[in-house]
């Protein structure tokens, strides 16, 4: 991915999801401009410290922003060694039918859909996590193969949540209009991790598919 633009040319980010039915709908894909913090001082920043800049008309409503109670760091890491990932956890609420972390750094925990980590043999964790294109670094990067169209983890790697590891189990990219009707993914399932990112594509124009990523409690 570079730090681009999602929708044909235009730079914008990624809006995570609607949900749909219970269900969540992840939509769109991470397209921001790499800029200077000269430029954009209050842009997000992203893995690699550049500011980004985010489109008019792509982020959610100063209340939405409010009330999804969203933080970038929980004080939690979210690891994947295989792939050298190492990041913070975050979290927020689903607002307005949407998840949209605010943050481009960060793997964000989904409060109000599954269950926590301090419950997680009783349920699913539900992350997601922003990839970009152009140049930018987000950690749903370090989870695509864009050339492949795959997964960047294999059956068994490691996801290390809070202290908690998980084994991928399965990957797989799903078409975007697809998402909300999967029973299966969104069934709250003992002892399961759900990572879900966007699929960019090489061309780099708006992905079509998301990446879901499953893992099981070791």
């Amino acid at each position: 991915m570079r730090h681009a633009a999602v929708r044909g040319s235009r730079r914008r980010w990624l809006l995570l999801g609607s949900i749909l039915a219970g269900s969540a709908l992840v939509t769109g894909a991470a397209v921001s401009l790499v800029t200077t913090a000269t430029d954009h001082p209050a842009g997000p920043v992203d893995m690699t410290g550049h500011r980004v800049q985010v489109d008019a008309g792509t982020t959610l409503s100063p209340r939405a922003q409010k009330a999804m109670h969203a933080v970038a760091d929980t004080g939690t890491r979210f690891l994947v060694p295989s792939v050298g990932l190492d990041v913070p956890l975050g979290a927020l609420d689903v607002v307005d039918n949407t998840i949209t972390p605010p943050g481009v750094a960060s793997v964000y925990w989904v409060r109000n859909l599954g269950v926590s980590l301090a419950d997680a043999r009783q349920g699913t964790v539900f992350l997601a996590t922003h990839s970009m294109r152009g140049g930018a670094v987000a950690p749903g990067n370090y989870l695509i193969n864009v050339a492949e169209g795959t997964s960047a983890l294999s059956a068994g790697a490691k996801i290390v949540v809070g202290g908690l590891t998980y084994t991928v189990t399965s990957t797989q990219a799903i078409t975007k209009a697809q998402v909300p009707h999967d029973a299966a993914l969104w069934a709250n399932t003992p002892g399961r991790l759900v990572v879900i990112t966007c699929l960019e594509v090489p061309a780099g124009t708006d992905p079509v598919e998301n990446m879901v990523i499953t893992a099981s409690l070791t």
